[in-house]
């Protein structure tokens, strides 16, 4: 591609640049390593949406303000509540592709702003353009990289994007319909993962649009880096934050960083869409860990590896938890009735008789009744009559999306106030760990349904009463 020079830099300047995030390392051919017929793809990771729950059905006396009868809730913990279609589902398993369709910068030019969109007419050449002002911008073209693969992800149904995300409300649920405004760009970020072991996955904000092509406004961050190369920031920014000790029964949550379109690390802005950037972080990375938490600001993603995946509960193992808590036949210790869990096969369109109801703050479960009602407080605030504590009483869901389980633990803990059910490690992990929301705010929230916690603790200690005989 010829380009014409900008007048005030002169004739047009090329720079080679470096692979991000592979600096001093030697590049290895990938000489047709693809699956054959009938063979499984190797796969690097798979991604998962955070709070794919959604609230809804038909109107019931407590969401009027009464308190007569079971709360209607339509729960799809582990799938999407539309159902899981084509490329907008409730997570994806990013597998090595039959060709590598992976970019890599190759060199950057300077020219005069009025010829970017002439420059970049070749939709089979990717480019990163950065506008600098009104007569000069820098534009970095992309190669091909025979090592690599490009998952693409974003709000966009274009064929380029391979996960649409659309945005995830606070309470749970996906916001749709032509009034809600989405806050997730349409080409939000990329992954690359390599095609060799040990099969690393790096991510970057930004993604290439259907002209092959990534476009920095003249009000988008961006930068000269010391080593003279470009960089720059989304709008509402790409954040990951990286388990401390890897995502298992040990796991803290780690500290919230930006990525930047070239990869680097950065800390936090002031504002998510602020101008200025915030600091590079140079001892960590883009790459990817199991538990790693990806926030597009709208909806966050959680990034499994097979390894993990490995150590994580299986669905027969979630349903064999789920006998094994009924054959116990708890009792409700006021109605003396047995208490069971539902099966996830049934749906959830609302309780079922028998289904486990509890006093988010004491922890108390019982079957559902209509006693203790303390209408001053609230709708759906009840008093327990084994302790008197007063506060939300709510049906019990077992949680059905098992790549957010820290360890295969019973279930004994309840998010507060949705009343969602996984093991302690699993509850008091996701209580800890603040979720971006908003343009500078953090707030736990139920990794099944998405709602905000509240309480002390995030999640209770469940009490169940065994039978009498």
């Amino acid at each position: 591609m010829v380009l014409e020079g900008n007048p005030e830099v002169g004739s047009p300047r090329t720079s080679d640049l470096q692979h991000p995030g592979n600096k001093g390392s030697c590049v290895l051919s990938s000489p047709g390593e693809d699956a054959q017929p009938g063979e499984e793809p190797i796969k690097y990771g798979e991604l998962i949406v955070l709070g794919c729950c959604e609230e809804g059905g038909e109107e019931t006396e407590a969401q009027r303000g009464e308190v007569t009868g079971p709360r209607a809730h339509s729960c799809y913990n582990g799938c999407l509540a539309s159902g899981d279609k084509g490329r907008r589902r409730s997570r994806l398993a990013l597998s090595r592709r039959p060709h590598a369709n992976g970019v890599k910068p190759d060199v950057m030019h300077h020219i005069s702003t009025p010829l970017v969109s002439k420059a970049l007419s070749n939709r089979g050449q990717h480019s990163i353009s950065y506008t600098l002002s009104r007569s000069h911008s820098v534009i970095v073209e992309y190669t091909h990289d025979s090592d690599t693969d490009m998952f693409q992800i974003g709000r966009s149904t274009e064929n380029m994007i391979d996960f649409v995300v659309t945005d995830t409300s606070p309470g749970g649920g996906a916001a749709e319909g032509p009034s809600a405004q989405s806050t997730i760009s349409r080409y939000a970020c990329r992954i690359l993962c390599d095609r060799r072991p040990p099969y690393t996955a790096r991510i970057y904000a930004a993604g290439f649009d259907a002209s092959s092509n990534i476009f920095l406004g003249e009000r988008a961050a961006k930068w000269r880096t010391p080593d003279g190369l470009m960089d720059g920031l989304t709008t509402n920014g790409v954040l990951v934050m990286h388990p401390a000790g890897g995502f298992s029964e040990d796991s803290a949550p780690g500290v919230w960083r930006e990525i930047s379109v070239c990869g680097n690390v950065y800390t936090l802005r002031d504002s998510r869409s602020a101008q200025q950037r915030g600091k590079l972080v140079e001892n960590e990375s883009n790459v990817l860990q199991d538990g790693s938490l990806i926030d597009l600001c709208g909806a966050t993603l959680l990034w499994r590896t097979p390894a993990g995946l490995l150590r994580a509960p299986t669905l027969k193992q979630l349903e064999a938890q789920r006998q094994e808590a009924n054959a116990a036949r708890p009792q409700c210790p006021v109605g003396l009735s047995t208490l069971a869990f539902p099966s996830p096969a049934r749906g959830r369109t609302a309780p079922d008789k028998q289904q486990p109801w509890v006093y988010v703050r004491c922890g108390h479960v019982h079957g559902y009744h209509g006693w203790g009602c303390r209408r001053e407080r609230g709708p759906q605030e009840r008093e327990c009559p084994l302790c008197r504590l007063v506060g939300p009483y709510v049906p019990l869901w077992l949680g059905q999306e098992a790549g957010l389980c820290l360890d295969p633990g019973p279930p004994s803990h309840a998010f507060a106030p949705c009343g969602h059910v996984c093991s302690e490690k699993t509850a008091r992990y996701w209580a800890q760990t603040p979720l971006p929301h908003g343009t500078h705010a953090f707030h736990a929230a139920c990794p099944f349904c998405g709602a905000w916690l509240t309480g002390e603790h995030g999640c209770v200690r469940l009490i169940f009463q065994g039978p009498l005989d």
